[in-house]
């Protein structure tokens, strides 16, 4: 049975999730946030500190999980041998999606939250999301160098950056579907259609 300390954190999280995602880091305000989550101010600064420690906090309980299956599935392709580039693309966009795809109710909040806060119009923010991501991603960024021989290093980091940048689109978008689209489809598709598009990507910038 979770203590009412435990709640009043979880709820605080929850909100905070829901609150960014929707408006951005600047455009929420630690009110709006105490208010929906039947807490105080108290609370956000006994439980986190600050409303910036809260954002991290946050980013750090959504990443936790990814970075883990990212780190998982790159540490398996690597000890089989050099993973191709469309293994590695895989191994790193299936984790990211699967805010989406496979956390109920709460997976589309969270990856909106994650799309959001990942390209945040403020520099501060983006570096503090980065510092829950960047150890796992600056070793899929070296795998794909590796795995692209021919390349250069610069080219395959634009990709690479592309490649965050759309992930992080369709995370924003998770609340928001594309007019038209068919909502019965399978939503495992999606994480096969930005696979192929990437590879593809990948594949013909590095000819031109």
């Amino acid at each position: 049975m979770e203590t009412p300390v435990e709640s009043t954190r979880e709820r605080l999280l929850n909100i905070a999730e829901q609150r960014f995602g929707e408006g951005g880091y600047e455009g929420t305000s630690l009110r709006a946030i105490t208010v929906a989550a039947a807490a105080n101010i108290a609370a956000v600064n006994y439980h986190f500190g600050s409303k910036e420690a809260l954002l991290r906090a946050a980013v750090s309980r959504a990443m936790a999980p990814v970075n883990t299956e990212r780190r998982r599935r790159l540490d398996q392709l690597e000890a089989i041998g050099q993973p191709t580039a469309e293994q590695l693309i895989r191994a790193f966009i299936e984790p990211g999606l699967d805010l989406v795809l496979r956390r109920g109710d709460r997976g589309p909040v969270v990856a909106r939250f994650i799309g959001r806060i990942a390209f945040d119009p403020s520099q501060r923010i983006r570096e503090l999301y980065a510092a829950e991501s960047d150890p796992v991603e600056a070793r899929y960024l070296a795998a794909l160098q590796q795995a692209l021989p021919g390349a250069a290093p610069e080219s395959v980091a634009f990709g690479y950056v592309n490649m965050l940048g759309l992930l992080a689109l369709h995370q924003s978008l998770a609340l928001s579907p594309v007019p038209g689209a068919d909502e019965s489809e399978d939503p495992g598709k999606l994480a096969e259609s930005l696979i192929a598009f990437l590879v593809a990507a990948f594949d013909r910038g590095l000819r031109n």
